[in-house]
């Protein structure tokens, strides 16, 4: 089950944490493209063993997973190697997390990440993040032009996108000195876990100093279903009710966010194929109660049309609001040049 040219990377860090060379029991959980996530069981306890293959900074990414673990924001990490790329962290046995609880203990977690002292600035070729759309440079643009020739969206829909995109781009503040540690891969509810008692945050390759509006964006998108919502969940982050900025810079980023994974998602999705239009697709809310309690799989290609469709259309009807161009008016006076 594990490669056979991790074998001996894998017995060097048992033997580390452990002692000993062999584990008990082992079970494959995840199996992707960038990383092989396995159950093994050693001396009668239950461990997370990781591989990574991503071609990404491994180092940056060990730091920030004992940081958070040392904060008590992600399991106990046993042993990780920036040479192997293997590590091994507590395992968590998992309790259903109802999304009224998600609502005040998330953001609560994310104000204890984001109060840790700063991760490494971000890396160039990471784009797991919303926030990679509001940077300028040749990564973006190159992401635009690929969307732009697979012709998607017909014309009238396409404008709009791209007068969308210039409006908040020129908007937003690109480099906020108030830059977080961030973990920048929760849009998957399957890396907040909830043990019944505690949240944990895991799988943090993606991680470092980012807009905290990012980490706060993706997840209220999953667990926030109005506004009387959102103001609960960012009084649960600031510690007291947000003002005015607050909630405009917050929705603005939601923008963000939906338009990166609509994006993202229909052109992963459609592979180059055109997309069927006429098809129904659920209603946001529906579609992330279902996708928060597990029953929604983002690996074949449907799927993610699908979920790049939910997303454009929740952009869509979110921009034609007069509390968009509100928010659009808040955050440019803020930063507006004397």
């Amino acid at each position: 089950m594990i490669p056979q040219e991790k074998t001996a990377a894998v017995s060097r860090g048992l033997r580390e944490a452990f002692g000993v060379t062999e584990f008990e029991d082992i079970r494959m959980i995840k199996g992707l493209a960038s990383s092989m996530v396995f159950r093994i069981v050693v001396r009668g306890s239950p461990f997370l063993l990781k591989i990574s293959t991503r071609t990404s900074d491994p180092a940056r990414h060990y730091s920030c997973l004992k940081a958070a673990a040392e904060a008590g924001l992600a399991p106990r990490v046993w042993y990780a190697s920036v040479e192997d790329r293997v590590s091994i962290e507590d395992f968590v046995e998992t309790a259903p997390f109802p999304v009224a609880d998600a609502l005040v203990r998330v953001p609560a977690a994310l104000g204890r990440l984001h109060a840790l002292p700063p991760f490494s600035g971000v890396p160039n070729h990471i784009n797991t993040s919303c926030t990679f759309l509001i940077d300028k440079g040749a990564a973006v643009d190159g992401f635009f032009q690929r969307f732009q020739a697979a012709n998607i969206l017909g014309k009238g829909d396409s404008e709009e996108l791209f007068a969308r995109y210039a409006q908040l781009a020129a908007v937003y503040p690109h480099h906020d000195p108030d830059m977080v540690s961030s973990h920048n891969d929760l849009f998957k509810p399957d890396n907040i876990l909830f043990d019944g008692d505690r949240v944990w945050l895991v799988d943090w390759e993606a991680a470092f100093r980012n807009d905290r509006y990012a980490d706060l964006a993706v997840v209220a998108n999953q667990v926030v279903a109005n506004e009387a919502e959102e103001r609960i969940y960012l009084q649960e982050y600031f510690g007291e009710p947000p003002d005015a900025y607050q909630l405009a810079r917050f929705f603005l980023m939601q923008q963000v966010a939906h338009m990166f994974y609509a994006m993202a998602y229909l052109l992963m999705g459609s592979s180059g194929e055109p997309i069927d239009w006429r098809e129904t697709v659920p209603e946001f809310r529906d579609f992330h109660r279902r996708f928060w309690a597990g029953e929604v799989n983002l690996q074949d290609k449907h799927a993610k049309t699908v979920y790049g469709r939910v997303h454009w259309e929740r952009l869509c009807g979110n921009m034609r609001q007069a509390r968009y161009h509100e928010a659009v008016r808040i955050v440019s006076d803020r930063h507006a040049s004397p």
